[in-house]
């Protein structure tokens, strides 16, 4: 049996929040080169600052500046930074007690070696010289010899929304059935398979019959010619997005399946697909095909008359 396909993938999206009252506070104060405590109750003064007390429950309302210097109270060692970290070489991440403050807060120190961070050492912030109000914009070093000038404020309106890229890296490795499906693909060919027992074939194939729990040996080629079963229209832009709005997202029941493929309908107004609607695959050119259904750039009306509902009602 040939080897199963394996690939990197990579999802990711900007996720974009309100800040709120308190958090904002302490991020426009990053912003303009101020570490901003939050007062709890008791008198302690809190670095981030909570929204809330966690002792009375009660929402913070009084705010401390503090000086940019503290103490280590504890750290660890990273070895191997990995993506988004603040440096690409070995760096500490510690627990550091700001000068003022009664809580530790987390954050990165810049030290060359585990031998040069030790519990109790003195701490600096070193500020960045364009800063966004995000706490990527400092990070604290040995407090000792030449230190260089804090840089000027930079103003401007509080911090009230915040944009986080969120990304996820994994390895993905096809099923045997889905590898034998992507290598069809990169001969132009549509692979999917039957079920022994009720004869349904399922595209992409699935390795077993979901209805009946058995294997789906049995390997067909499909037609690249089929029917709109169900479709969205996308008016709404995103970021990333390859197509202008409006288009069409559709399930294409292909002759000689049983289920629907999903995937764009173009060449036509977004306004005259339809349910029923004849349409076919349109191939990329055959230089830019990979092991990836993206080797269908789309599908597109065929011209003939529409199918007869009963035709795919079942399938809907």
């Amino acid at each position: 049996m040939s080897r199963t396909l394996q690939a990197p993938v990579t999802v990711a999206f900007d996720y974009t929040r309100s800040t709120g009252p308190v958090i904002g506070r302490f991020l426009t104060g990053l912003r303009d080169t101020t570490i901003v405590g939050g007062r709890l109750g008791d008198g302690r003064v809190a670095v981030p600052p909570p929204e809330y007390d966690p002792v009375t429950h009660k929402a913070v309302t009084e705010f401390v500046e503090l000086p940019d210097t503290g103490t280590v109270t504890s750290w660890t060692w990273v070895s191997e930074p990995v993506a988004g970290q603040p440096f690409e070489r070995p760096f500490a991440y510690a627990l550091i007690t700001i000068d003022g403050a009664d809580t530790p807060w987390l954050h990165a120190v810049d030290v060359v070696s585990p031998d040069d961070i030790e519990t109790g050492m003195r701490v600096r912030a070193r500020w960045a010289e364009e800063r966004t109000g995000s706490v990527n914009d400092l990070v604290f070093e040995a407090d000792g010899g030449d230190q260089p000038g804090t840089p000027a404020p930079t103003g401007g309106e509080d911090v009230s929304r915040i944009v986080t890229p969120v990304s996820l890296d994994y390895h993905y490795a096809a099923s045997p059935e889905e590898s034998s499906f992507f290598r069809g693909l990169a001969e132009g060919r549509i692979l999917g398979q039957r079920c022994p027992k009720c004869r349904k074939v399922y595209v992409p194939p699935r390795g077993a019959c979901p209805t009946d729990g058995v294997p789906t040996a049995e390997e067909i080629e499909l037609s690249h010619v089929g029917t709109v079963t169900t479709f969205c229209v996308v008016n709404v832009p995103f970021l990333g997005q390859k197509i202008k709005p409006p288009y069409v997202s559709a399930y294409v029941l292909l002759d000689g399946a049983d289920i629907a493929l999903q995937h764009l309908i173009l060449d036509i107004p977004a306004d005259e697909v339809r349910m029923g609607m004849r349409v076919k695959a349109v191939w990329k050119p055959r230089d830019e095909w990979g092991t990836s259904i993206e080797n269908i750039s789309h599908f597109a009306p065929t011209g003939e008359p529409d199918a007869d509902f009963d035709s795919y009602k079942h399938h809907l």
